[in-house]
């Protein structure tokens, strides 16, 4: 090839590269999760989060996000990076129902999801992407990227098997060795804030240093201490507050790297949250009525109910076990009123409008206070407390959150009501992905 045609090559390059910087609102797009975000997070002033509600006000914002069934993290954080329902992108619960027995995996690997992702976008679009914590991204298209992942064996800790599964090869070392200083099990640790101070600092170094198009985080600390402590506690407080730090600490990274304004933040999470007071155990009666034993692998099993957060979804060994099926039916039927009270069954048509998982033959959605459990013995009602999520997502405390501020964004916009498969919709816009979302719905209201 002579040097003309390659000169002209390159050219057309650089051409078609500045038309599709052109065609994107945003250059960069930060999309944090924050686990167990609350609108009021960002909503009343009383709560310690100052650059989300300075996001908020000069940008768009959701009176509230209606979630997946179940509202728990893994289905809804893959809803997020999908834009699609868990029927349509498979993965169900935080843990995979096994029917031998649950082993503890969860949903890890980022090969379970059955359609395209944001980070499969953006590869297909030549653009850069990274992620820091983000549930089933465990071997994704992603060019910076540090899983949640662990492992099962007892003693050997959450920091190594992260560093086993990283991409590229020496990521966490380089920060490390640039930001955060050796992570261990004292400075890495979920029970503590400066777990958010390192996600943060891990995101701001990767924006600044190697600016990708697309970067997506997952903050756990709000989550964390809700289960402990309910809605209210004084640590969820704490946590909100180092949260806000995370998030402050990539807008300077976004200021000193030159390139805020072309910058978008979108922050949404998974969930809501509810105080809870007691736990209801449906597998008590199953086994009471021999179609499960009170067991690790279940037994002789023909029914049982698999948990994720306060529901509890109906499996039967055998997919066409017309009689079992009928048998749990006529069980929760006659049940006494003071238990069924508690709670609704979901029935496969609703299950099915709603995008849960399609292997589940009906589910138990309970009131709020009551969450269920996965013992299989023992007393049928038992006390619980703190809080917890996984109901069906139809009233206001189980929603979550959602802000937009920055590049492409107009500010002062509210939306009343949205739902998480939108969010996909809005990073489509921002970097022109071009994917195919036929449930997600995009507001062009919020629009600069």
């Amino acid at each position: 090839m002579t040097n003309l045609k390659k000169n002209i090559l390159i050219l057309l390059l650089l051409c078609t590269q500045v038309s599709l910087a052109q065609e994107r609102v945003a250059e960069h797009v930060v999309l944090i999760s924050i686990d167990g975000f609350r609108p009021d997070f960002y909503l009343d002033k009383a709560w310690p989060s100052p650059n989300l509600q300075e996001m908020a006000q000069g940008g768009a914002h959701a009176l509230g996000v209606n979630g997946v069934f179940p509202s728990v993290t893994y289905p809804s954080h893959t809803t997020i990076v999908t834009g699609r329902t868990p029927i349509h992108h498979g993965i169900y619960y935080n843990a995979p129902f096994e029917p031998a027995g649950q082993t503890g995996r969860w949903y890890w690997e980022s090969e379970k999801i059955q359609v395209p992702t944001l980070w499969d976008a953006v590869k297909e679009r030549g653009l850069k992407s990274a992620s820091f914590i983000w549930p089933v991204s465990v071997g994704a298209p992603i060019d910076y990227n540090l899983p949640e992942f662990w492992s099962l064996e007892q003693g050997f800790g959450r920091i190594e098997p992260m560093r086993q599964m990283e991409n590229p090869k020496g990521l966490l070392a380089e920060m490390e060795l640039e930001v955060l200083g050796k992570l261990n099990e004292r400075t890495f640790n979920g029970d503590y804030l400066n777990r958010e101070d390192r996600i943060g600092e891990m995101a701001g170094y990767i924006l600044e240093t190697y600016k990708p198009n697309l970067i997506s985080l997952h903050l756990i600390a709000t989550d964390h201490f809700q289960h402990e402590e309910g809605r209210e506690g004084p640590m969820v407080k704490k946590s909100l507050a180092a949260t806000d730090r995370a998030i402050g600490k990539i807008v300077e990274a976004a200021q000193r790297a030159g390139i805020l304004d072309k910058t978008t933040f979108v922050i949404t999470g998974d969930h809501g949250f509810v105080n809870i007071h007691s736990s209801l155990s449906p597998n008590v009666w199953l086994v009471e009525a021999g179609l499960m034993e009170d067991a690790k692998d279940r037994g002789d099993w023909k029914a049982t109910f698999h948990t994720s957060g306060a529901s509890a979804f109906l499996h039967l060994k055998d997919a066409n076990d017309q009689a079992s099926l009928d048998q749990v039916k006529q069980i929760l039927e006659n049940l006494p009123e003071n238990y069924k009270k508690l709670f609704r069954v979901v029935d496969r048509a609703e299950l099915d409008r709603i995008g849960a998982d399609p292997n589940a033959a009906l589910a138990l959605a309970p009131i709020q206070g009551i969450s269920f459990s996965s013992s299989s013995t023992g007393d049928a009602l038992k006390p619980a407390k703190g809080g917890t999520h996984g109901f069906f997502p139809d009233f206001k405390e189980i929603q979550t959150g959602f802000v937009a501020w920055g590049a492409g964004i107009m500010s002062d916009v509210e939306i009343q009501e949205m739902d998480l498969v939108d969010v996909a919709a809005v990073i489509d816009y921002l970097l022109d992905l071009k994917m195919d979302l036929p449930e997600s719905t995009f507001y062009p209201g919020i629009k600069k």
